[in-house]
């Protein structure tokens, strides 16, 4: 067998494994079977049409880090050039922490919880470290992959600009914060592990890789409200919150070595960046027992729910879907979108994005003079419906698709009440409770003028529904597997943003008008109807 390159180099640090009481040599042979299996793995962010040539796929994850290091370009202004050091190497370490923590959530934590493993290493007489520790290293060595590729460019620009302790220091802080996140994942499982088994656990998990996403990007909007503009100098606004805000940390060494800014927060900074990541490795350590013996629950799969039927959902649901067929399968879809994991884990981030995005923008763009009884700020909501495009994109796409054949033996003549039902449980179960909140919130900062405006978003986001659909082609829906979403189709996503910002104008144009509001929300009704009658026409 071929050996690989990392495992070579991996060999010139065995000494420090060797101390920490690990088998290399087992540890080593572990490695090179989850790497050699891995070499026809896709990650989540690139997933190819299963009709690719077997040749193409290999080294996929590999072949894919050209985008990151297209992502890696934006880094270069922050890394290679100026001396505000905390504020550019916080900005640059909050999209490599972002971008780094995203790829570990979506591609790599079904890796630190795989338990299909232990039925073989658990019978031979390894050391639970040694395999907890092969389990690192395989994360850590394709993390290692995408941060090279991310940020070699900028590097390397920064080594000329900025010198060669600048460039060494770069290297060492960008170890330490893959260490970080691995370890931050780990522990962070471990405690989810220790209070829930079985399903449960499994939703939960997801809920957090959900969650982190979201707060990750909220995290950019707080770390640059860290900075304040004077002059067009950058002031450090130091609060009791920042020592939260873990970029500052990997940023403020450059203060210190090399602007030599010994000030308390930057000491204290530098400590954080050093010591937090090397304790953390020793807390996963010792936590290591508890986590193999909870990951077993993971095995637990029981799962009983009583349904409970409730009369005004049913009375609304027959208003909505007027055929039984058509609420069966809105029955249907709602649970597809509730149970399976990796449509959540797709769309439930970008459903938060779209939540933020909006006021993202408000606030982005304010000014302290605005009137907000006269704003039109208001119109930022249609940023709401980014959401659209791929979740229209992911109703065709299961990781059961090879369940569809039961399509087959259903007693019906085509498949359009499964796709409006499909798309009605979309707009019902997902994005209306996101409009209402959005609208309630809007409501409240512009007034109840904007009621109209928001039935209007309404009205506009069930038509840009139908467009989607029309746009990506008509899925029946839940039928393909997820790696067929291959560059034509998110292409496609992205022209779909061309009418979205065409609705957005038009509204813009319509509500500088007297009644023109008015008037352009009754069109949209008319408009919807008639649309969502000629898409579904049943055939006869």
């Amino acid at each position: 067998m071929n050996d690989f390159k990392t495992l070579q180099l991996l060999d010139k640090f065995q000494f420090i494994f060797v101390k920490m009481g690990i088998d290399y040599d087992i540890m080593r042979k572990i490695l090179h079977i989850k790497l050699t299996m891995d070499e026809r793995k896709v990650p989540t962010l690139f997933n190819q049409a299963a009709n690719k040539k077997k040749q193409d796929k290999k080294y996929g994850y590999i072949k894919s880090l050209w985008i990151y290091t297209l992502f890696g370009l934006v880094l270069i202004p922050l890394i290679g050039f100026g001396q505000n050091y905390l504020f550019q190497m916080s900005i640059a370490y909050a999209m490599i922490i972002f971008l780094i923590m995203t790829s570990m959530i979506s591609d790599f934590s079904s890796v630190l919880l795989d338990v299909r493993d232990r039925s073989i290493l658990s019978t031979k007489p390894i050391a639970t470290k040694t395999v907890n520790a092969a389990k690192f290293m395989h994360i850590f060595i394709y993390l290692a992959y995408l941060t090279i590729a991310l940020t070699t460019i900028p590097l390397l620009v920064g080594l000329f600009t900025q010198g060669i302790i600048f460039f060494i220091l770069t290297a060492f802080e960008l170890v330490l914060i893959n260490i970080f996140i691995v370890v931050l994942t780990a522990i962070l499982y471990i405690v989810i592990l220790r209070f829930f088994d079985g399903e449960k656990l499994k939703d939960l998990i997801n809920y957090v890789q959900i969650g982190l996403s979201l707060v990750l990007m909220i995290g950019y909007q707080v770390l640059i409200r860290s900075f304040e503009f004077v002059n067009f100098d950058v002031v450090v606004a130091f609060h009791w919150w920042s020592i939260f805000l873990i970029p500052m940390w990997f940023a403020a060494p450059y203060e210190l070595l090399l602007n030599g800014d010994n000030s308390l927060f930057t000491v204290l900074y530098c400590i954080f960046a050093i010591v937090i990541p090397i304790v953390s490795i020793g807390l996963y350590v010792k936590l290591v027992p508890t986590f193999e013996r909870n990951l077993q629950k993971l095995l637990n799969t029981s799962k009983s729910k009583k349904a409970k039927k409730n009369q005004l959902k049913e009375f609304l649901l027959k208003f909505i879907c007027r055929t039984n067929e058509e609420r069966a399968f809105y029955r249907f879809a709602s649970l597809m979108m509730k149970q399976e994991r990796e449509f959540k884990l797709k769309v439930y981030p970008s459903l938060g994005f779209s939540f933020i995005i909006p006021f993202i923008f408000m606030f982005t763009m304010r000014s302290d003079e605005v009137d907000y009884s006269v704003s039109m700020g208001y119109l930022n909501i249609y940023f709401s419906m980014l959401i659209i495009p791929s979740a229209v994109l992911m109703l065709g796409h299961s990781g059961k698709f090879k369940a569809a054949w039961i399509y087959k033996i259903f007693p019906i003549k085509d498949y359009t009440d499964l796709q409006k039902g499909s798309l009605k449980a979309f707009l019902i179960k997902l994005y209306f409770p996101l409009n209402i909140v959005l609208s309630i919130i809007f409501c409240f900062i512009y007034g109840t003028r904007i009621i109209p405006d928001l039935l209007s978003v309404f009205a506009a986001s069930c038509m840009y529904t139908v467009i989607c659909y029309i746009g990506l082609g008509s899925k029946i829906p839940f039928t393909k597997p997820y790696d067929e979403i291959g560059d034509a189709q998110s292409w496609k996503s992205l022209l779909l943003f061309i009418p979205l910002g065409m609705l957005a104008g038009l509204h813009y144009f319509m509500a500088t008008l007297p009644y023109g509001s008015m008037i352009y929300l009754i069109a949209l009704f008319i408009i919807n109807f008639a649309l969502w009658k000629i898409v579904f026409k049943r055939s006869k």
